[in-house]
């Protein structure tokens, strides 16, 4: 299948004709009113819109939203197990079932432009493989118009509850992509047993790994050498991610030296939800050391917490807020991390972003996972967030100018 794009603005730059077959952009050339188009193509009108990358979500939880179900107070108490429990009490009980729910919030993201998403599913002897099947069946059901990853993912931990490494493995058996880890220490309160099955599974069953870590200050720097000493002695560079991780820039500026050139190293990347957090590992500094770096929603207003919408623009235009960008190339930036930084976690051999001036995603020979979207320069459709949006998954339209509600 053809497809032409006329008169798009790629990275908002001048108004440029994009051709595509068989999933990746073949031409790049300055827009031409008077192109002929042959039989067959088929044609995107631009509008003289910008041309992105579409978003890779690399840290959402679909088994746990109620996005569009009536608004409902919070009632979460402080800290992981509260919040966990809190879920616990209450998910069975939504509005609509579970598939309906991840379904519907699944459907947003795409309309909105992700076309790249990496998925938790929650595994624990409360809800077994419920919520894993969930986020599985609707990764199938969407499967022509976005790319899912599902992380087998232990909220309550893998040591408190009898049964749950069993499940761990039923789940990475069913078709688990990655393997989750969370908070080693103060979680499980045994860092290097949580660890040991962490990387045993993942290595039994060939997936890479994701590590929630919520853990603060040096206490979260252990937990990270841990996870370093074990990638390092596994061979498993390329193969980690640590999610969170807000607070591995509050201990000192050695510490903070230290662990970027840890995970330059051995090629650990880093995916954040952009938290209103002190203490965070320098955006700047990551890019220059070459680390992969993604976005994603976290949890879509859920029994977690009331935040989130689908709109990974929304969430980019808070990586920037937070961080206290003002300068366009660094507000770009963020939308460059939401974009091919988060595809970049999902394929380690896909383009990585060179440094804070870096645009790729949209140049002849990257695939046709794109995004049109209004706006007069990249850093303002950051502020705006404009609703006028074409999404292409593998050279195809899969949303068009969809209202967001």
């Amino acid at each position: 299948m053809n497809t032409l794009i006329l008169a798009a603005r790629p990275w908002g730059q001048g108004l440029s004709d994009v051709s595509i077959a068989d999933g990746k952009i073949t031409a790049v050339e300055p827009h031409d009113p008077a192109r002929s188009v042959p039989d067959g193509v088929t044609l995107i009108y631009g509008r003289g819109r910008i041309l992105l990358p579409s978003f890779s979500d690399v840290h959402v939880h679909l088994d746990s939203t109620r996005i569009g179900l009536p608004f409902r107070e919070h009632t979460g108490g402080p800290g992981v197990w509260a919040m966990m429990m809190n879920d616990r009490q209450n998910w069975r009980n939504a509005e609509v079932p579970l598939q309906d729910r991840v379904n519907d919030t699944l459907g947003r993201m795409i309309a909105r432009g992700t076309t790249r998403v990496r998925s938790y599913a929650q595994v624990d002897v409360d809800c077994r493989l419920e919520r894993f099947d969930a986020v599985a069946a609707a990764k199938e059901k969407f499967a022509g118009q976005a790319s899912v990853e599902i992380i087998a993912f232990p909220q309550a931990g893998l040591l408190l509850e009898d049964g749950t490494v069993e499940l761990m493995e039923e789940a990475l058996k069913a078709g688990g992509n990655v393997m989750g880890g969370i908070d080693p220490c103060t979680l499980d309160r045994d860092p290097a047993k949580h660890l040991d099955i962490v990387f045993g599974l993942a290595e039994k069953y060939q997936v890479p790994i994701d590590i929630h870590l919520h853990e603060p200050g040096e206490l979260g720097v252990f937990s990270t050498d841990l996870v370093l000493e074990r990638t390092r002695a596994l061979g498993m560079q390329g193969k980690v991610t640590m999610s969170h991780a807000y607070q591995l820039g509050s201990v000192n500026e050695a510490t903070t030296r230290r662990l970027i050139d840890a995970f330059a190293e051995l090629d650990v990347s880093l995916a954040s939800v952009a938290p209103s957090a002190a203490g965070q590992l320098p955006i700047p500094l990551l890019t220059e050391a070459g680390i992969r770096l993604g976005l994603g929603e976290d949890g879509q207003r859920d029994y977690w917490s009331p935040y989130g919408n689908t709109d990974m623009l929304d969430r980019t235009w808070q990586l920037a807020f937070t961080h206290g960008f003002r300068k366009d190339e660094l507000i770009e930036h963020c939308l460059a991390i939401a974009t091919i930084g988060g595809a970049s976690i999902l394929d380690p051999n896909a383009t990585r972003l060179k440094d804070i001036t870096h645009r790729p995603g949209v140049e002849v020979g990257d695939p046709a996972e794109l995004l049109l979207v209004d706006g007069e320069t990249v850093a303002s459709t950051v502020m705006d967030r404009g609703k006028d949006r074409t999404v292409i998954h593998q050279g195809k339209i899969v949303a068009d100018q969809l209202e967001l509600v």
